[in-house]
């Protein structure tokens, strides 16, 4: 049994996941503060036009409301599962919940672009506290023998609240100005607070020191390499976009090397060396690709060149989330007895299919065949997705989980941004197959993915694996 040590070097048992009703109460406020950080990176998409227009800014200007959150996030959420392992996930998940709390009462005071920027950022730190730790808790929560079905509940979560996100949007800004976006996230983050205060475990900590200097070259090489990929997509000039992928790679190398040198490094090198843990990343960020690739050019797609409307649009994309819904908690409880490399492989390459039957449409299809095909996809990433994460988490020794907690959630946003890159250079190349040719990009990267995902049945990704 291992044992849980506190600062005094007191030690008690560590138990297997927490007790009911404390479980129930641990869940509900991790499922709230996850579906507030997830939500607050859709919902001002939706709000760009009317919050430009309000704070008198130009939309080329306004979008930094959104780049701003989704940046400081990628590049805070290994140093902030660093400080995990260091002060507790309980600790980090607190302070990211107040913090993400308190900035977003400030985004609905700003009264110019750039306070809601800079509020933003500050917002972003929260969310990433929040998301950096998030799967680490779910590990402390549950027992061992349901990991799966609690990181099944949580993809269930995330999926919802990604996919309602405009939804919401649509619906505050119909009835309220734009600051309501963000005001409703503060009663609800402080009742998710309270609960967190009474209800999350204590996790064991690590005597090691933050590294102050591996964070910031982190900040550097993830922040160029998201600028870079950016940059790239949207056709920025050569020299520029060449410049910020060359200092990005001088960056991740310098990170790297000093990383192999530490004992606890907050760029997990250690687990990456683990072939079921490096092989499950890599399997999320192509497997994200494909998802951000389709749910980018399927509205162009459907309104563009079948000529569906915004509201049917919408509609038609809501059995991809909905499947997704239905089948993770599903496949949360298989993956407590099947392997993640067959599940994931199965989900993926069910994905890849569905995405190649929307790219093979056709110029007048009916409105069932693009719903069923959509729900064929949701079906096979929902298949896919918390047997992967689990995975994931599970490859690595519990005093490691804020490590992989860090690299599930940088995997998942790498793979989300660079799908969305790929959409806007293959709009930019083909203005006119973009939609179709985007789609069979999708599909690709759905079929690598699940063969990567098949690697994982060797003997050697998974030695526990029964022959």
């Amino acid at each position: 049994m291992t044992r849980l040590q506190d600062r005094s070097g007191r030690t008690d048992p560590e138990p297997d996941g927490l007790p009911m009703p404390q479980r129930g109460w641990a869940i509900l406020t991790v499922a709230l503060a996850i579906t507030l950080a997830v939500l607050d990176s859709a919902i001002a998409n939706v709000a760009l036009p009317t919050i430009a227009r309000d704070l008198q800014a130009s939309p080329a200007a306004s979008i930094w409301v959104v780049n701003a959150y989704q940046l400081v996030i990628t590049i805070s959420l290994l140093p902030l599962a660093s400080l995990g392992e260091i002060f507790g996930y309980r600790r980090v998940y607190q302070v990211g919940l107040a913090v993400f709390t308190l900035a977003s009462a400030a985004c609905s005071l700003s009264d110019s672009l750039l306070t809601l920027t800079l509020a933003r950022v500050i917002q972003g730190f929260g969310a990433a506290g929040i998301m950096s730790v998030n799967t680490a808790l779910v590990r402390f929560i549950y027992p061992r023998a349901s990991l799966g079905r609690g990181i099944g509940i949580n993809a269930l979560v995330v999926a919802i609240a990604a996919a309602t996100g405009p939804t919401i949007a649509a619906a505050i800004l119909a009835v309220a100005p734009w600051p309501f976006l963000f005001l409703v996230n503060v009663p609800i983050g402080a009742v998710a607070f309270v609960i967190a205060a009474r209800s999350l475990p204590r996790t064991p900590r690590s005597p090691h020191r933050f590294d102050l200097r591996s964070a910031a070259l982190n900040a550097v090489a993830l922040g160029l390499l998201i600028t870079a990929i950016d940059g790239l997509g949207h056709q920025e000039a050569g020299t520029s976009v060449a410049l910020e992928f060359a200092a990005a790679f001088a960056a991740g190398t310098l990170l790297v090397r000093r990383q192999l040198a530490l004992p606890n490094p907050l760029l997990p090198v250690d687990l990456l060396r683990i072939p079921m843990f490096s092989l499950s990343l890599a399997t999320s960020v192509a497997s994200f690709a494909a998802q951000m690739l389709a749910f980018v050019s399927l509205p162009f797609c459907l309104q563009d060149v079948l000529g569906r409307s915004q509201v049917a649009t919408g509609l038609l994309l809501t059995p991809w989330p909905a499947t997704i819904a239905v089948v993770a908690p599903i496949a949360g409880r298989l993956a407590d007895r099947y392997s993640a490399g067959i599940l994931g492989g199965i989900g993926l390459a069910v994905l890849a299919a569905g995405l190649a039957l929307l790219a093979t449409l056709g110029a007048h299809p009916g409105d069932v065949a693009i719903g069923w095909r959509t729900a064929l996809c949701g079906a096979g990433f929902g298949l896919f997705q918390a047997p992967n994460n689990r995975a994931i988490i599970s490859a690595a020794p519990r005093s490691r989980t804020g490590g992989a907690s860090g690299m599930l959630g940088t995997a998942r946003l790498l793979g989300q941004t660079t799908g969305t890159a790929v959409v806007a250079l293959i709009f930019g190349l083909a203005p006119r197959s973009g939609t179709v040719l985007a789609l069979i990009v999708a599909a690709c990267c759905g079929a690598i993915a699940a063969a990567v995902s098949l690697l994982r049945l060797s003997r050697r990704a998974d030695p526990t694996r029964v022959a």
